[in-house]
């Protein structure tokens, strides 16, 4: 801790020194802004100009009180006065003669025709390249209206949702998960199903970060997803309200409001979601040994039902014109009951049925998450520098308890079994970040970050014996507690010379994680330290076109549910485990990168490879009874070498195109038990999604998403496809929005998958959840449609 007061003082110290230094002049202009309302205008460009020959002299943003005080010498000027939806305000006739001139209250005008053309230009593109990540603006794509964000993700380029909801970026399931730039509860025990209870529409963007600088965690070996929550800071009252209804059972509602005036922007957000998910699958399994052979088939039905509520509060004040305080409460209470059948036919190698077992659970699985959030940014006059400092508590509690009855077919006497699994998780993020200017191209910024989390998992399974009474299983009955502490800092520094700008950084971390069996009393204490170096260059080969070179190393910790030995027991047959023993993946990550801008679109081409270390596979072991167990090892190393491509063209202005692919080889070879387990794949995956605009106000859009067939060590994944389609209209001047979408029109998305090992084949199908036909209707509170999508949320975010 010692080690920390040192930067941090010299960090506050510098600052404050810096902070006290005034600008030089003889005297002053001020006045106050003031809008049609008598309200003052806080932050608007006020800029002085000479009145001989327009030179700019000086100039500042008016204070929280609308107020401003420009340093001036003797002379003659005149003012410009600018704001977002304000008319533009030349006052002039400004002269300095010997003393401080006040100009009084000055009145800015609404003008709607200069706001009509603020909101046309304003409206952002699906797609923004930035030097270390992609933006992609979700509201953008009518398959995302009434979704989760589980569906969102899986419409980003190069990212894929397999139907357990497991989230891959590049083909690689080791992908960071944000909210808005910070770890969060909402996506923490469990990110599959936690996504799935996040409604679309309190989400604004999701940034696909492949190449993170030192500023970002060295967590996550293909990058990070961040996923940005809708957050409004407009003058007075404003907001958008949704509602949702679909088949399968979708029903939902959000709102989204804020209130500013002066020193204060409150913000709420809320969103209510019901889902049902009726999912489907079929299996085949062959085993043959010297000393017994087996075949069955089995056929599942499951239905995936519940509520969610998530719920946040917050506030920024805004101490003065370069400081600002933020506050925020989130809160998420959600309750699924879940039911499945698995019917189980037993056949003999004549194909010849010998029994037949149905097993069904039912499941239910509350979860509550809390989080509050603390932090301060402070600006200066200097532009461009800044600090900030974050502090976030998270706890999050979920129980899991199920009940299990299984039947033979011919016997009078069934199977009971019942299990329990809570998970207990608590964090404490603390983090402060510095930046400062060099020169007019140049930043230097640096950081510290201390993450603590602590996981406590209490599992067991209890079975009945003849007398009905009802006993714990010994191999299903443990206690589970992981405590994780991360210590980080950074420095990273950039600039540009000429046409080329570069970007380079080092991040340290210091991992101490203990993870214990209690009950067994298995204990595995990790304690290293690693040294994250990254470097960004980028050359404009001239006004269209620019390249972009990147590297970085990462890491990818195991996650809780990669650790837990206990998972499921749905399936009797087939049991998920996790590995206590799992060590970290290594990645050594390259990247190269070229955009063209054309004046109809713009492509983004893509170069990658990457160099893992231990990398984590999933093993399927059977032995001669017929039952399965999965579990994660450190088999391997791995190379992967790709091609992505991003196009955008608009051939009309009513016709809009986008496409991408993500084309790649990845090769992974290791060793398990004595044999040799490897894999060569060339595969690929790709989105194509066409809108046109008719009459102004109506919006259609087809997509179609593929993903091509893939080797594993152990088989083969086969490939899918799905066609979605969206229609959209405005409506109530512009104010409202219907739109119409079905997601899988050919009822298409579906995992299939071959598992091939000496003596033993596995073919199975299954799908999560089946067609969908939604409609919402969205509704906006004093803002228009267009100007929505053209306000921009403060940079405040960024994981560090």
């Amino acid at each position: 801790m010692k080690s920390l007061l040192l930067p941090l003082t010299l960090i506050f110290s510098f600052c404050n020194l810096y902070a006290q230094q005034e600008p030089n002049s003889g005297f002053s202009i001020s006045g106050k802004l003031v809008d049609g309302d008598k309200n003052p205008v806080l932050f608007a460009n006020v800029a002085l100009y000479t009145a001989q020959d327009s030179t700019l002299t000086g100039g500042l943003a008016s204070d929280e009180n609308g107020l401003f005080k420009i340093p001036a010498n003797t002379g003659k000027y005149y003012l410009k006065i600018t704001y977002l939806t304000l008319d533009e305000k030349i006052v002039p006739d400004v002269n300095v003669v010997n003393s401080d001139l006040d100009l009084g209250v000055i009145l800015l005008k609404s003008n709607s025709k200069v706001l009509e053309e603020v909101v046309v230009k304003g409206e952002k593109s699906q797609m923004e390249l930035q030097l270390d990540k992609r933006v992609f603006n979700v509201g953008k794509d009518l398959s995302n209206i009434g979704s989760n964000a589980s569906d969102i993700l899986n419409n980003m380029p190069s990212v894929t949702v397999d139907v357990e909801g497991n989230v891959a970026l590049r083909g690689s399931q080791n992908v960071r998960i944000l909210i808005d730039g910070k770890q969060s509860g909402m996506v923490g025990l469990n990110p599959a199903d936690a996504l799935r209870q996040i409604p679309g529409d309190l989400i604004e963007s999701i940034e696909i970060i492949t190449n993170p600088s030192s500023r970002y965690d060295a967590e996550g070996e293909v990058g990070i997803l961040n996923i940005v929550m809708k957050k409004n800071i407009r003058y007075g009252l404003n907001g958008s309200f949704t509602g949702t209804a679909g088949y399968p059972a979708n029903f939902g509602g959000s709102f989204n409001i804020n209130y500013r005036k002066e020193k204060v922007n409150l913000i709420a957000s809320y969103g209510h979601m019901y889902r049902e998910g009726p999912g489907s699958g079929t299996s085949r399994q062959e085993y043959n040994s010297a000393d017994t052979s087996f075949v069955y088939e089995q056929k599942t039905n499951r239905n995936r039902r519940g509520y969610s509520n998530n719920f946040t509060v917050g506030m920024d004040y805004f101490l003065n014109k370069h400081n600002t305080l933020t506050g925020t409460l989130s809160y998420r209470k959600s309750q699924n009951s879940n039911n499945s059948k698995l019917e189980y036919s037993d056949f003999d190698f004549n194909n010849n049925l010998t029994r037949t077992v149905i097993r069904t659970e039912d499941e239910s699985e509350p979860r509550t998450n809390i989080e509050a959030a603390l932090s301060y940014r402070k600006t200066f006059e200097k532009n461009g520098q800044n600090l900030s400092f974050d502090a976030k508590y998270i706890i999050s509690d979920e129980t899991e308890a199920s009940k299990y009855n299984e039947t033979t077919a011919g016997e009078l006497v069934g199977l009971g079994q019942r299990s329990y699994n809570t998970e207990d998780e608590k964090n404490w993020l603390f983090q402060l970040d510095y930046v400062h200017p060099i020169g007019k191209n140049g930043k230097l910024e640096t950081g510290l970050k201390s993450s603590i989390r602590l996981l406590d998992n209490d599992f067991s399974v209890h079975q009945q014996n003849e007398q009905q009474n009802w006993e714990i299983l010994t191999d299903f009955d443990n206690r589970l507690a992981y405590d994780e502490k991360i210590h980080a800092a950074y420095v990273m520094g950039s600039n540009q010379f000429g046409k080329v700008f570069i970007q380079g950084g080092l991040r340290g971390e210091y991992s101490d994680i203990l993870t214990e069996l209690k009950k067994t009393e298995e204990v595995n204490h990790r304690k290293y330290f690693n040294l994250f170096p990254s470097l960004h260059l980028s050359y404009k080969l001239e006004d269209a076109q620019t390249i972009q070179l990147s590297y970085s190393y990462r890491l990818s910790r195991p996650g809780f549910r990669d650790l837990l030995p206990f998972s499921s027991f749905s399936d009797s047959r087939v049991f998920r485990a996790g590995n206590p023993l799992l060590n970290p993946e290594f990645t050594h990550s390259f990247e190269a990168g070229h955009l063209l801008n054309a004046e109809k679109g713009s492509l983004l081409s893509s170069v990658y490879y990457r160099h893992r270390l231990g990398v984590v596979e999933n093993i399927t072991v059977v032995d001669s009874t017929g039952f399965t167990r999965i579990t994660p090892v450190n088999l391997s190393t791995g190379d992967s070498y790709g091609m992505e491509f991003n196009l955008t063209y608009d051939p009309f202005n009513w016709w809009k195109w986008t496409a991408n692919a993500n084309i790649f080889r990845a090769i992974n070879q290791g060793v398990y038990n004595d044999e040799i387990l490897k894999s060569d794949t060339y595969t690929w995956n790709s989105r194509v999604s066409s809108r046109v605009t008719l009459f102004k106000n109506i919006d259609f859009q087809s997509s179609l998403n593929y993903r091509a067939p893939r080797k594993t060590t152990q088989g083969r994944d086969l490939s899918q496809y799905s066609i979605d389609l969206g229609f959209s209209r405005d409506i109530l001047k512009g104010k409202g929005t219907v739109t119409a979408s079905v997601r899988d029109l050919m009822n298409s998305r579906k995992q299939r998958r071959i598992v091939e090992n000496a003596g033993y084949y596995s073919q199975s199908e299954f799908q999560w959840r089946a067609r969908q036909f939604i409609v919402t209707f969205s509704y906006r509170l004093n803002r228009s449609k267009e100007k929505e999508r053209s306000e921009s949320r403060d940079d405040m975010s960024d994981e560090q």
